[in-house]
């Protein structure tokens, strides 16, 4: 991915509104996910007690990353601070943060985001974790790959269902 395209649809007015989630392939073509009330309050949940259970990183939403098949966004991460800071305020980052998240949605099939996961391992991601319809967690690391652990290695108090009140 050309860090330039990805600068130019930042700036595109005409992107800034739309209700979907806006990432590229390698060709630099846009794929776009609808968004729904569900998934956004799925991932608030997920940043917010992420952010609790594990407050020495910085926890993001929609986080640009650089991979071998485009820029690809992860619903939630984490990062820690050693690895986040010789990047400063950089647009796209060329390393995954240690935990992606990805929250399924009608739009995408669960085979798409076990490929996501793999170019977020490939870019340095530890470990991987899914959210199904009903707040069910899946934990994946990069070692058990594509078998689910009981638990995140990384937050290992990180709950199994996320509940919305």
């Amino acid at each position: 991915m050309n860090t330039t395209t990805w600068e130019t649809l930042l700036a595109d007015r005409s992107l800034q509104d739309l209700p979907y989630k806006i990432e590229t392939n390698r060709y630099d073509k846009i794929i776009m996910s609808p968004a729904s009330n569900w998934h956004s309050d799925y991932q608030a949940e997920i940043a917010w007690q992420l952010r609790q259970l594990a407050p020495q990183g910085r926890v993001s939403v929609e986080f640009a990353l650089e991979t071998s098949d485009g820029v690809r966004v992860p619903d939630v991460t984490w990062i820690s601070k050693a690895r986040r800071a010789p990047f400063g305020r950089t647009i796209v980052l060329p390393i995954a943060p240690e935990i992606c998240i990805e929250i399924l949605s009608p739009s995408n099939h669960r085979e798409e985001l076990l490929e996501k996961m793999n170019l977020y391992y490939a870019k340095g991601a530890q470990e991987v974790w899914l959210c199904d319809e009903h707040g069910l967690m899946e934990f994946f690391s990069v070692s058990s790959a594509p078998e689910p652990i009981p638990a995140s290695l990384l937050c290992p108090g990180f709950p199994r269902q996320i509940v919305l009140e």
